[in-house]
């Protein structure tokens, strides 16, 4: 039994955020009910190529929607329609948590918005997760995550330095704002069920990517908030710490990661330049910082003597952090991805078996689940309207005769 196996989740959240704090739930054990519009579903169904090829020949769901819909049971409900948003109502009285991410205000008109459901169900948990949240002069703004890294500050300090080939601001290469927002909101809502098993008390919370992506600028926010240093584009340098970058190899690439001065002493030893070590510009890590130029143009010739296999070897002897810049293939074909199950296989209800990242959480009393692969489209729907609100086969025909349900 998971963790959360006690809990029911109505998710009506779709594209990634939201669907990433879902699965998470549904991994610890949840049960997750993902309300989806008949005929469309989540947006990210059609973000592709590549999809899934169905055995029938047929073209399936874009893989984008497989990376966050495992353990879910997609229930296709039009709530625009007043007997939709009455089903969703009836679900809400049986659910504890309820995660959303429309528009700020945008499910009032449907009575689904906090107030109107927490008179269904006053112990409910209720989630908003929007761009910028239920206040301030954008709250009625949509939130995207290529808008949020650039308004959040990530593009500013990603990227060549300027006056470099390429200087431009940059976006990471996965929507890295949503994804910790969905990490936030997981654990925002973990909290509130620790809050209502605790009271019986619901809440809401108000989530939003702008916040989190803000909070997720760690010690760079840091040095402006504290040190007065609006930080700039650096490449693949640390504004912190040197040496800590990408170096070029006589190969290819090598990723060096001296974090402190002992490691820097070791760096040292390990290529024969001891003399580097005790230089009074570079004995300390702020020494380094200031002479970062000078350091950097002795390391670079340095580190094209040898292949990025030789420097791995030599660093990890002496007990300095370094590693290959892998593909996303090499990653999954590593032995270490093996040893860690980085990967799980399922079966999808069209028959095809996928192979899905694993969750990364590892709990020795309540690990992760996998009972279902991502649904189809409205897969569920008859099972949840029948098992949950009892409804039976006539009124459901009726339901779907009405274009309500899918």
């Amino acid at each position: 039994m998971g963790a959360l196996s006690h809990i029911r989740v109505l998710d009506l959240s779709r594209v990634l955020a939201g669907p990433w704090a879902t699965q998470i739930l549904g991994d610890l054990g949840a049960e997750i009910i993902k309300i989806e519009k008949p005929g469309e579903g989540d947006e990210t169904r059609h973000f592709g190529p590549p999809f899934l090829n169905n055995k029938n020949g047929e073209r399936g769901d874009a893989t984008y929607f497989l990376s966050a819909n495992r353990n879910k049971k997609s229930v296709a409900i039009d709530f625009a329609k007043p007997e939709g948003a009455a089903l969703i109502r009836r679900l809400v009285r049986r659910s504890h948590v309820v995660v959303e991410n429309y528009r700020t205000g945008a499910l009032a008109k449907y009575a689904l918005d906090y107030p109107s459901l927490t008179a269904e169900n006053p112990a409910l948990i209720y989630c908003s997760l929007t761009g910028f949240g239920h206040s301030g002069p954008y709250k009625e703004k949509a939130g995207y995550d290529f808008l949020i890294q650039a308004m959040g500050g990530l593009m500013s300090i990603t990227g060549q330095p300027d006056g470099t080939p390429g200087a431009e601001p940059m976006k990471v290469g996965v929507a890295m704002s949503d994804i910790v927002a969905g990490l936030y909101t997981a654990i925002a809502i973990l909290a509130a069920i620790i809050h209502q098993s605790r009271t019986g008390e619901g809440q809401e919370i108000d989530m939003a990517l702008f916040d989190c992506q803000a909070a997720a600028l760690a010690n760079q926010a840091m040095n402006y908030l504290a040190g007065g240093i609006v930080p700039k584009r650096l490449g693949n340098s640390h504004p912190n710490i040197v040496p800590y970058q990408v170096f070029a190899t006589a190969d290819g690439f090598l990723v060096l990661a001296v974090a402190n001065d002992r490691q820097f002493q070791r760096f040292c030893r390990a290529c024969g330049e001891e003399a580097l070590a005790r230089d009074p510009k570079f004995v300390t890590n702020n020494g380094r910082v200031q002479n970062r130029k000078e350091l950097l143009e002795l390391f670079a010739p340095l580190l094209r003597q040898r292949t990025t296999a030789q420097w791995i070897k030599l660093l990890e002897r002496a007990n300095v952090p370094c590693g290959p810049i892998n593909r996303i293939d090499q990653v999954f074909a590593d032995p270490q991805a093996a040893a860690r199950d980085l990967t799980v296989e399922m079966r999808h209800s069209a028959g095809q078996r996928l192979n899905l990242v694993a969750s990364p959480v590892r709990l020795s009393k309540t690990p992760p689940e996998y009972r279902s692969a991502p649904p189809r489209l409205g897969e569920y729907t008859e099972a949840v309207l029948r098992d949950i609100l009892g409804l039976g086969a006539a009124a459901i025909a009726e339901l779907r005769r009405d274009d309500v349900i899918g």
